[in-house]
């Protein structure tokens, strides 16, 4: 007789306990953000912080005087900012240098090339025929051997989309291009440079090289020079000679530099937000990723302005060593993994200054409504929910493998890849309102995840992913 009552009770508990699992963002919070929101597009820290850094430290290639000179200024302005707290992680990688490179078209028509060597590139000096491939595909097509003591030339053209989404093929040439090349039996690769613009700047990059191949020359030439060569080669057979100096020169020791806001009540759960403070050597670094650095700060020094701290701690990440094989990201995840569940979720900007046009998150379903909340929050600077899509960030994707929750605030890439990797990337670029739009947006998405009633879901996915 008394289980009767218990047994009809438990369908009523079960709604109950789903329902007080549900995530939502405070009213009083959602009232701050607005505030915060127009504060951030009226102020200019993210423009000084990319500014200061693209001139007083310029390019910031992994492993070179400058990456260190980077993180002792990152440690300083995170402290002139305010930040309540300030500390380096160690992070080692194997250190690439560029010396020279020079190429030139051999023969009657004999011209310079304008080109760079990819990331990972060894040294050497060839003289050899051009033989020309559409795409990637084209080149592994062929047999074994059948470019004995020939150059591999890939020549395809990536076009340009505001979510670069052309990408995947014009970095998977770079990426997988040099080790087809070599199985064909190729002394050298060139390649279209991984871009959308029509100067005569060469888009660098990392590359790789499979096991047990040994490298070759690699490079990229200019679009302009690539249609040229192409051009050249309509005509009849075309010689090349290439000229690298550059290669792996040991193991180099960087450092994540990070800087907290502790937050009020919650202080040992995080909300990450950063980007990566290495650069390619060709320009100063400004969009790729001078803006990240830029925007992150500022949005965690306005937020360190309130005279109440947000509940949670916000966490502002500056990697290491993005560039040539997420160095930075990947230390972060082995360091703190056992913290998974106190990281609230994490976010990364790292696709330049344009402005961002969408908004989602990794989140489970018990945290779509926050989710939704915060979405509503940015409606006003242009962004738009977009649930379903999206994808973590760079840095932050080795973490989020293993189970952190991530958020997605998608910018606008249509002339990203005009200045990816390349000489043009300097801080002219920038556009200090739509840097003003990013900074607003960061921190808005910041403190409402740090002031959230509930978490985004971050959990270890399993067993194996913990080792």
């Amino acid at each position: 007789m008394r289980l009767a009552p218990l047994l009809l009770a438990l369908p009523l508990a079960v709604p109950a306990l789903a329902a007080d699992r549900e995530t939502r963002i405070p009213d009083a919070a959602l009232a701050t953000a607005a505030t915060l929101r127009e504060q951030a597009l009226a102020d200019d820290t993210g423009w000084k912080v990319v500014e200061s850094l693209t001139t007083e430290i310029g390019p910031r290639l992994a492993g070179s005087e400058a990456d260190a000179k980077a993180v002792a200024w990152a440690q300083a302005k995170f402290k002139a900012l305010g930040f309540d707290k300030v500390w380096i992680e160690p992070v080692t990688f194997p250190k690439w240098v560029r010396r020279s490179e020079s190429a030139a078209v051999l023969g009657p028509n004999a011209q310079p090339l304008t080109i760079t060597a990819l990331g990972g590139s060894p040294a050497g000096k060839v003289d050899a025929e051009i033989v020309r491939f559409a795409d990637l595909a084209a080149l592994e097509a062929v047999p074994a051997d059948s470019l004995a003591g020939r150059i591999a030339f890939v020549d395809y053209a990536m076009k340009a989309a505001r979510d670069g989404s052309d990408y995947r093929n014009g970095g998977a040439i770079r990426s997988k291009g040099p080790s087809a090349a070599i199985r064909a039996g190729a002394v050298a690769f060139l390649m279209r440079s991984a871009g959308t613009d029509n100067h005569r700047v060469a888009h660098t990059g990392i590359t790789r090289f499979d096991e047990g191949l040994t490298p070759v020359p690699s490079a990229s030439l200019t679009i302009p020079d690539a249609d040229q060569l192409a051009r050249l080669l309509q005509r009849g057979p075309v010689r090349v000679s290439l000229a690298l100096d550059c290669g792996w020169d040991g193991a180099y020791t960087s450092h994540n530099v990070i800087g907290e806001i502790t937050g009020r009540s919650l202080p040992k759960e995080v909300v990450v937000i950063g980007g990566h403070l290495d650069s390619w050597d060709l320009g100063t670094g400004a969009i790729d990723d001078g803006a990240g650095i830029g925007i992150t700060m500022a949005a965690g020094h306005l937020i360190g302005k309130l005279k109440q701290a947000p509940k949670r701690t916000i966490r502002v990440i500056a990697f290491a060593n993005e560039e040539q094989g997420l160095y930075g990201g990947k230390a972060y995840a082995e360091k703190h993994l056992a913290d998974i569940t106190r990281h609230q979720i994490a976010a990364e900007s790292d696709f330049g200054a344009g402005r961002i046009y969408a908004f989602n998150t990794g989140a489970p379903d018990h945290a779509r409504k926050a989710t939704e909340q915060i979405a509503q929050a940015l409606a006003p600077l242009g962004i738009e929910y977009a649930p379903g899509k999206g994808s973590a960030g760079p840095d932050i994707s080795p973490f989020a493998a293993k189970g952190m929750a991530w958020a997605w605030l998608a910018q606008d890439g249509s002339d990203y890849f005009h200045l990816h990797h390349n000489a043009d990337d300097t801080l002219d670029k920038i556009d200090p309102a739509a840097l003003a739009q990013n900074v607003a947006a960061y921190t808005v998405f910041a403190y409402l995840a740090a002031e959230a009633d509930g978490d985004f879901g971050s959990q270890l996915k399993d067993a194996a992913s913990a080792k």
